[in-house]
């Protein structure tokens, strides 16, 4: 591939919010996400679990749960002065009208310095704030974003619209519950799919200058 083709690719993916009814082959998002996993990771842990969803009831099952922990919320005294509530409580399980919807988990990982860090927090000052500074930089979920990325590019580059969602995880036990995922994993995304209705709009980026600095 030239590297025009690539830009081409990066460049021209948008996320989508609305999808034709029309199903997509399984073996297509099956490709897409083997293909997700040559993503790099820590340790080269591989770290991520995927559920692919087909089954409409399940993908309205889990809308149901967003939708409910969304009015729970819009509900609190107050809310109102932090959301849009009406759009919160009526609208944020709108992914369920998506073909298919791919559940993104990320199991647990330790590295060697990350044990070693935990045993001395409470022996060493240094050991609990190094552990901080790490914590920031999570791998486990820098690696399962990385295979979002591979995943959201691969499904663009297959003319089928995504959209990478972190906002269902305000109901992340109750669709754990549903798609049955075992202790010892965490849900961290939902990636709803389908064939796209409307074409992107314009999309900008900041400039280079902007957002690198160059050390000379």
């Amino acid at each position: 591939m030239e590297l025009n083709d690539l830009e081409s690719v990066i460049k021209g993916r948008y996320s989508v919010r609305s999808w034709q009814e029309k199903d997509i082959p399984e073996e297509l998002l099956l490709k897409a996400i083997e293909l997700a996993t040559w993503a790099p990771s820590g340790g080269n842990q591989q770290n991520w679990q995927f559920y692919l969803v087909m089954n409409k009831y399940t993908i309205g099952a889990m809308a149901d749960a967003v939708q409910n922990r969304a009015g729970q919320m819009a509900a609190w005294p107050g809310a109102d002065e932090f959301l849009d509530v009406n759009r919160v409580a009526g609208r944020v399980g709108f992914f369920r009208s998506a073909s298919a919807v791919i559940a993104v988990t990320a199991s647990q990982y330790q590295s060697a310095i990350d044990k070693l860090l935990e045993a001395n927090e409470g022996k060493d000052d240094a050991a609990g704030l190094i552990r901080r500074w790490r914590n920031i930089a999570d791998s486990r979920i820098q690696s399962v974003s990385a295979a979002i990325a591979y995943l959201l590019l691969v499904l663009h580059q297959m003319g089928i619209g995504s959209l990478w969602m972190t906002g269902p995880m305000q109901a992340k036990e109750d669709i754990e519950k549903i798609l049955k995922v075992p202790a010892g994993l965490d849900l961290v995304a939902l990636i709803p799919v389908g064939y796209p209705v409307d074409p992107p709009g314009d999309r900008t980026r900041k400039p280079i200058e902007e957002v690198c600095q160059v050390i000379r």
